[in-house]
């Protein structure tokens, strides 16, 4: 079996010319691992760098020298970004540096590669023009050897134009610009007859894969190729490229084939050796054992992405790939590999990267550890214009050719949301018939070069739809409440011949369907901003899990970028809080990704009669072939909060259901019976195999209204209640601001101030009766986002394009879920002005235990503080606090927040937050 732990701890892989690069220059591993020299020169580090405004530079001669370049950048990483150490000042820019080829390279055919730059780039070495190329997101190459003096040193010039043009592919570059070279340039030595690339077809059914080399230049002369591979299993294999041809190929039996898998993502490391003798070129490369189909689910016509043959139902994150300080360019090569690792950690089995290129490393590290990936095209944001469509099929060749090796790679998708197909007509934009045609043809040109994969044509969004494509695809962002019946339509909607998510003339084959983005970041009306996602989330899995004719999906996103929030990580990668372990114990997001998942055919939260018996229907979704023998255990625990915030048991229940794999639909349904009186009920589920060992878990909730007791029994004593309302305050006063959420719900107060509240002292009450009392509340700090802010602006521009806000908070949706970074606040509670206590509040939360903020939300596409909740503070009350009270006929509480901690203050009532708890005076009777 796969182990994460023993792959990492024997990640040895370092090819010869590793050694030649410098340790102390940023990324410098060998940017490709899948096609790697051994003689090699990093040029990543220190360079001079110089703005050319006015684009005076090719005519003034700054390539020939004498031209100071004054700043400092850090290659690789494109100006303007915070790791470059340059701050954006123009289009276009120079760059310089020394370079020492060895001296043993002399006599040999040296390259400069450049592993990308953004976007027209000139290559200039001791002022001799050696290269130029357009394009932004793939590998260029210009041959020094007629200018290159090893043991010298030289000087090597690069000039960038980044000038925006309509056709370039551009993407989301608004989050974050790409300008200039972003990734690794590097010296190597190549043979005399180079390679241009070498691919490895894999064919599974027949044991063998299929050796493809093509040269850089025709052959003069029949050049052999030698392909040796590590497995001594595998047999070296030799053949030849005929002289006047660039290309030849063999077909090389693998004798038992170890497959790659997601559980096991083996790699075949191969030598190739093109020509003969000290100037033979030498390239080391890998791929994988494995096939990509698409099959009906065993027992079913549903249609699902294949892996080997074997199903694999799609649980994908889109990962916009970018990082705060350098953009498109990662800090270094642990970072790359700890962004694979973050998705298999929480269980998904892919990532879609978007809108970009991905960076090689990433590719390799997928590879390494077992994620798959989709690989998508930029887009351009211009119309689809001649020079606009070369533009999209030379780059999609590139990026094909580059990365066919990549056993990560299941499906190409060369446009997302008929992005740079639209036509303008008038004030309209059109997506033409003949636009349509040319996308069916660019799926045509995918399929010819790569018939090993699934091609997507567009990922579709917005009421446009396929042409011609592998996956039936299509974007949905839905509040979490909408799934069940959007997933019920799709399922019953898509099937052979249908014509939902085509355009016109395009029909559905037998295609799988795949939900290729969702989430609420887009769900609510003007999008979300940052929110809570877990309870919207929760319900979506749930409603996915019931509708198996949907072969997966794929969620927005894998961590937060500057105009998206809804990321399982931030921005800088740092944790969100999901709150899930205070429903089960143990439960985490990778319960939501199991192959064995128990799915509740009820909503996430719904209304129950006080004292009913109530009856949930279940599920089973089974998403595996592994026998996990007969049956499995399953075991419901009930309980609620009631409503002074206490946890009580409702009962336990263990059954066992037989088992199958893939096995999908009813498994029976568990019962329990509501409390008398307000309450959340939880009911945990969770699913054990003979063992004992968790498979999944999973719960639902129910909201028990009604008229709260007027006594109650606490720790076997009789209580007396005294209840007001959260809204119903007696005074209050704040530095900055104060306001309330849907009616007075919840009240909320920024800055330093206080919430006074007045409960009349019970007339048929004797304080001699009292023995003691405490004060109960669900407050929380109360940070002033930007949404509340009386200046709050307008937000505005294109999102895509890096309009909108930098704000995560300004979103009138926006309430920023739980994470690593706090926003304490201390109250201290006065009773009848004695002092009772001074408690901190550690944060202004909202993820999953909020949940009667998302209960009692309106079904309006716009949420109001959805997902917040405080903490359950039990203040004792003095005795001679207690004496006034009883004194004044009345118990008057004050919540004070000081100017020393100015955090605010958020009193939540018996119909927000976590906990069906009003402010209340609980009195203890004797």
């Amino acid at each position: 079996m796969f182990s994460i732990r023993l792959l990492l701890a024997g990640i040895t892989f370092l090819f010869a010319g590793a050694a030649l690069a410098q340790t102390t220059i940023p990324l410098p591993e060998h940017p490709r691992p899948d096609f790697e020299r051994p003689q090699w020169l990093n040029l990543n580090g220190s360079w001079s760098f110089r703005f050319d405004a006015e684009d005076a530079g090719l005519a003034d001669g700054w390539h020939t020298g004498g031209v100071a370049f004054p700043l400092t950048i850090n290659v690789p990483f494109p100006w303007g970004s915070n790791l470059s150490g340059v701050p954006d000042g123009a289009d276009i820019g120079w760059y310089a540096r020394d370079l020492t080829a060895p001296a043993d390279w002399a006599g040999q055919r040296v390259f400069l590669v450049i592993g990308a730059a953004d976007y027209h780039t000139t290559i200039w070495l001791d002022g001799h023009q050696v290269g130029e190329h357009e394009g932004g997101y793939t590998p260029f190459s210009a041959e020094l050897t007629a200018h290159l003096r090893p043991g010298s040193a030289q000087r090597l010039v690069v000039r960038v134009d980044d000038v925006r043009r309509d056709h370039q592919l551009y993407g989301k570059q608004g989050y974050g610009n790409a300008r200039g070279i972003w990734q690794t340039p590097y010296l190597e030595v190549r043979g005399r007859t180079p390679a241009e690339f070498v691919h490895f077809a894999p064919d599974i059914d027949r044991d063998r894969v299929t050796a493809t080399v093509r040269l850089l230049e025709p052959a003069s002369s029949p050049v052999a190729v030698v392909v040796d591979f590590t497995d001594p299993s595998v047999p070296d294999a030799q053949f030849s490229v005929p002289a006047g041809a660039r290309e030849a190929s063999l077909v090389i039996p693998i004798p038992h084939p170890h497959r790659w898998s997601l559980d096991d993502p083996h790699l075949y490391d191969v030598d190739v050796r093109v020509g003969e003798g000290d100037q033979a070129d030498r390239v080391r490369t890998y791929f994988g054992m494995r096939k990509i189909s698409v099959m009906d689910m065993p027992g079913t016509d549903y249609r699902y992405v294949a892996l080997n043959d074997e199903p694999v139902y799609l649980q994908l994150a889109l990962d916009q790939a970018y990082h705060p300080d350098g953009f498109y360019t990662f800090p270094s090569d642990d970072f790359i590999r700890d962004e694979v690792l973050r998705s298999r950690q929480i269980g998904l089995n892919g990532m879609r990267v978007h809108v970009k290129v991905a960076l090689p490393r990433k590719l390799y590290w997928a590879d390494r550890l077992g994620v798959l990936i989709m690989a998508d095209l930029p887009n351009s944001w211009g119309e689809p214009v001649d020079i606009q469509k070369q533009e999209v099929e030379r780059s999609l060749e590139w990026m094909m050719q580059r990365d066919f090796n990549h056993p990560s790679i299941f499906a190409w998708v060369p446009f997302n949301e008929t992005w740079g197909l639209f036509t303008k007509a008038g004030d309209r934009e059109i997506y033409t018939p003949e636009t349509q045609a040319w996308v069916a043809s660019v799926y045509d040109q995918a399929k010819r070069r790569d018939p090993t994969r699934l091609v997507e044509d567009n990922s579709v969004c917005c009421h446009r739809g396929h042409t011609r494509t592998d996956i039936n695809s299509w974007h949905s962002y839905l509040p979490g409440w909408a799934w069940v019946d959007s997933l019920a339509a799709v399922s019953k909607g898509t099937y052979p011949g249908s014509t939902w998510n085509f355009e016109p003339g395009y029909r559905q084959d037998r295609q799988p369907n795949i939900n290729s983005e969702f989430g609420n970041v887009w769900g609510y009306e003007g999008s979300t901003g940052d929110v809570d996602w877990t309870w919207d989330y929760h319900r979506a899995i749930d409603a996915f899990r019931r509708f198996p004719r949907v072969a997966g999906w794929l969620y927005t996103e894998h961590h937060d970028v500057i105009n998206e929030w809804n990321g399982y990580w931030r921005f800088d990668r740092s944790e969100k809080i999901t709150g899930l372990d205070a429903f089960v114990d143990g439960m985490s997001l990778r319960d939501f990704h199991a192959p064995i998942y128990v799915a509740p055919e009820t909503p996430l939260s719904q209304d129950a009669a006080a004292g009913a018996r109530v009856e949930v229907p279940l599920v089973a979704s089974f998403m595996t072939g592994r026998d996990y023998g007969e049956e499995l255990v399953l075991r419901s625990r009930w309980f609620a909060w009631d409503a002074l915030g206490n946890e009580v048991p409702l009962g336990e229940q263990t059954r066992r259901f037989a088992y199958r794999p893939w096995m999908q639909g009813s498994i029976g349904s568990v019962a329990g019976t509501m409390p008398a009186g307000p309450a959340v009920v939880v009911l945990a589920l969770t699913v054990e195999d003979a063992a004992g060992a968790v498979l999944g878990r999973n719960f639902s909730t129910f909201v028990v209204s009604g008229a709260p007791p007027q006594t109650m029994t606490v720790d076997g004593r009789r209580t007396r209640l005294l209840r007001v309302a959260a809204k119903d305050l007696a005074e209050s006063d704040w530095s900055v601001k104060q306001w309330d959420v849907l009616d007075g719900l919840k009240v909320n107060g920024a800055g330093a101030g206080h919430f006074s509240y007045r409960l009349a002292w019970p007339a048929d009450l004797k304080p001699t009766d009292v023995e003691g009392a405490t004060f109960l509340v669900e407050a929380s700090a109360k940070q002033l986002f930007g949404k509340d802010r009386d200046n709050a602006a307008a937000m505005s521009g294109d999102y895509m394009l890096g309009g909108g806000t930098f704000d995560p908070s300004r979103n009138p949706n926006a309430y920023p879920m739980t994470d690593t970074q706090r926003y304490p606040s201390s109250v201290r509670v006065l009773v009848n002005d004695v002092p009772a206590g001074v408690y901190e509040l550690p944060d202004d939360p909202a993820d999953s235990r909020g949940v009667l903020s998302w209960h009692n939300q309106l079904k309006d596409r716009k949420l109001r503080e959805a997902g917040s909740y405080g903490y359950r503070l039990a203040v004792t009350i003095p005795p001679d606090a207690l004496a006034k009270a009883a004194e004044e006929g009345a118990v008057r509480i004050r919540l004070e927040v000081d100017d020393a901690l100015p955090g605010g203050l958020a009193i939540y009532g018996a119909r927000f937050g976590r906990y069906p708890l009003d402010p209340t005076v609980a009195l203890t009777l004797k």
